[in-house]
């Protein structure tokens, strides 16, 4: 049966191209706009760890003076709380995070010094955040205790410097300090960038350094800050340093501390952890406030409100307009449907039921969303493209998944049905007497 209707509804739409057509262009207009910008919305709100986001945490206490009447923790660590939290190894995994400009050279390599991005971090930030390796691996946690003159590096710039090939046991120069490569990366693009994020950074809303890409040198923490002492920018302070440039000791605060926690005995163990470790330290007289907070990956992102706000509103317009086309679709389905009243009412008189007609024109409505959702991929995949060629920090992020392309299509064919429903069951009630007098 389902073959019948939608042979009479391609003869049906084959009697009037130009109402189709602009039917279909309504249909494929919405979907196109709406699924563009749902597509770079999925996109950049994604979860950066699948599977593993939930066991992800970010610990933070409040090492700011009394006369400062902030809400919350700040967002980043001073680095003594850091070191201390971190030396404790409550964690099944933790990194140490922070980073800085480099002047970088390879002495093999004929070329000019690159001022790069290091992150200065520690040996469990490589499984912890699933980090690929191309060629080599991570430093060892020995290696964090020895201050080991080690890095690893992206493999764009193993591609810049040594033209691809495995560069494990060369040596890099990192300002006035020679390191040797211990690990190259493969292409690697959380999206976003999570374990930089800040949201003091982006105040004015500005949230694209979310989408950057990663660093190019990766050392272990305090090997970073020996060889770059002096060049780590401080994020928020309450006082000056006593030695300028020198951080350890300075009212600062400016290192991040990730942490791995897998169940909820421990994550529980380790929020007691950080609470008594504030109460301690407010005994010592070091803190005035015993405030907490530990967040986890996605309650983090959240936070900081990590999704561009002009994405948001480009969804919401989007839909708006989807919604209009929709209006569009059905007034021109409607005035389709009641053209065919005669024709209609001569079925009813033939013995076809309500349900039958309702059945015909629902197909006839689907038939144009499917061919609408065709024109709308099309259109979308358009969208992206113009995306792409934004200059943007996510443009090259964004591209049409086997999710959103079967969203697309249900989407154009579930609205389709929507317009056509109203026209349908208007369609149905059609009183054959009333038509068959008018013939």
């Amino acid at each position: 049966m389902f073959a019948y209707y939608l042979d009479l509804a391609i003869r049906s739409l084959k009697r009037n191209p130009v109402l189709t057509f602009l039917m279909v262009l309504a249909i494929a207009v919405g979907i196109g706009a709406s699924m563009t910008t749902l597509t770079v919305m999925h996109i950049l709100s994604g979860d950066p760890l699948p599977g593993r986001s939930a066991n992800i945490y970010y610990p933070q206490v409040d090492a700011t003076p009394a006369d400062w009447h902030n809400k919350n923790p700040l967002d980043m660590l001073d680095y003594r709380s850091a070191v201390d939290l971190w030396s404790a190894h409550r964690a099944d995994r933790q990194a140490l995070i922070v980073d800085s400009s480099v002047k970088v050279r390879a002495p093999e390599a004929n070329l000019p010094p690159l001022m790069l991005t290091m992150l200065s971090t520690t040996s469990d930030f490589f499984p912890m955040f699933n980090v690929p390796f191309e060629y080599g691996s991570g430093w060892t946690p020995a290696d964090d205790e020895n201050r080991a003159r080690v890095a690893i590096i992206s493999g764009n710039l193993n591609d810049r410097l040594f033209g691809g090939k495995n560069s494990v046991g060369k040596t890099l120069r990192l300002k006035d300090s020679n390191v040797r490569i211990v690990g190259v990366l493969k292409p690697w693009r959380p999206s976003p960038q999570f374990y930089t994020v800040v949201a003091g950074n982006y105040a004015n809303g500005d949230t694209a350094g979310f989408y950057g890409k990663p660093e190019d040198v990766f050392v272990p923490f305090q090997t970073g800050l020996e060889v770059n002492d002096g060049a780590f920018q401080q994020f928020t302070c309450w006082g000056m340093p006593s030695t300028p440039g020198h951080l350890q000791n300075s009212p600062c605060v400016w290192v991040s501390l990730w942490v791995e926690l897998e169940g909820a005995a421990k994550v529980a163990s380790y929020r007691d952890f950080i609470a008594s470790y504030a109460q301690q330290q407010k005994a010592l007289g070091r803190f005035t406030k015993t405030d907490t907070r530990m967040l986890d990956l996605m309650g983090w992102l959240d936070y900081n409100h990590v999704l561009p706000s002009d994405v948001k509103l480009q969804t919401w317009l989007a839909f708006a307009f989807l919604a209009i086309c929709l209006f569009n679709t059905v007034g021109l389905l409607l005035a389709k449907f009641l053209r065919r009243a005669g024709e209609i009412g001569v079925r009813r008189a033939l013995g076809a039921s309500r349900r039958t007609v309702l059945a015909q024109c629902l197909t006839e409505a689907g038939l144009i969303g499917f061919i609408g959702g065709v024109a709308g991929w099309l259109l979308t995949l358009v969208g992206l493209w113009l995306v792409r060629s934004q200059k943007m920090p996510y443009s090259d992020l964004v591209h049409l998944d086997v999710a959103m392309f079967v969203a697309t299509f249900a989407l154009a064919v579930a609205v389709s049905l929507l317009a056509g429903a109203l026209p349908a069951l208007r369609a149905s009630r059609v009183a054959p007497a009333l038509q068959l007098k008018t013939l």
